[in-house]
C-alpha cells in the first residue's frame, strides 16, 4: 500500500473536553496527527466529512461517506466513525467495488490517557493493506465481517453477532 485515504466522521475518538461540565463535543479528526506521530511509511490524506456522534448520524450521512469514498482514487479506504453506529454505515458501504474499507473507531477518546485508539487505527491499517476488496470492521483486536458483529452497550466491545 502506497497511499491510505481516510475519510472522519467524528464519534468518540475524536472527542475532546469542551467546557467546565466535562461536556464533550467532537474536536478536530485525531488520526493524521497520530499516524504523523508514528512515522507510518506511507502517504495518507484526512478527508474530515463530518463531526457527529455517531448516534446522530442518519441515512443522508451514510450516503455522504459512501460518495465521498466512491470519489477517491485510492483503494486502500479507512473511515474514522463513532461506534454506536459503526455496523450500519459498514452495512451501507457494502456494495462498493474496487476498494478495500475498513471502519474503525475508539470506546475512549483518542486524547485519553490509555485509549484505546492508537491500538484500534493501528489495526485497521494493518488489515486495509492485507484483507481483499470488501468492507470490515476493526475493534477490540479483531477484525469483523459487519453482517457477523454487534456492539455489545453493556459489556462496551465488539463481538459476534
Amino acid at each position: 500500500m502506497q497511499h491510505l485515504t481516510i475519510v472522519t466522521t467524528g464519534g468518540t475518538i475524536d472527542k475532546i473536553y469542551f467546557d467546565d461540565k466535562s461536556d464533550y463535543k467532537i474536536g478536530a479528526p485525531q488520526i493524521g496527527e497520530i499516524l504523523g506521530q508514528l512515522g507510518v511509511a506511507f502517504q495518507f490524506d484526512v478527508i474530515p466529512i463530518l463531526r457527529k456522534d455517531s448516534l446522530h448520524m442518519g441515512a443522508e450521512d451514510r450516503v455522504l461517506v459512501r460518495s465521498t469514498i466512491e470519489a477517491q482514487p485510492h483503494r486502500h479506504v479507512l473511515v474514522t466513525h463513532g461506534t454506536d453506529t459503526m455496523v450500519e454505515t459498514a452495512r451501507e458501504l457494502a456494495s462498493i467495488k474496487g476498494k478495500v474499507i475498513v471502519l474503525t473507531g475508539a470506546l475512549n477518546p483518542a486524547r485519553f490517557q490509555g485509549s484505546d485508539a492508537v491500538f484500534n487505527i493501528g489495526c485497521a491499517v494493518g488489515a486495509v493493506q492485507t484483507l481483499p476488496d470488501g468492507v470490515y470492521i476493526a475493534m477490540n483486536g479483531r477484525i469483523w465481517d459487519p453482517t457477523k458483529v454487534r456492539k455489545n452497550r453493556d459489556a462496551n466491545r465488539f463481538e459476534e453477532a
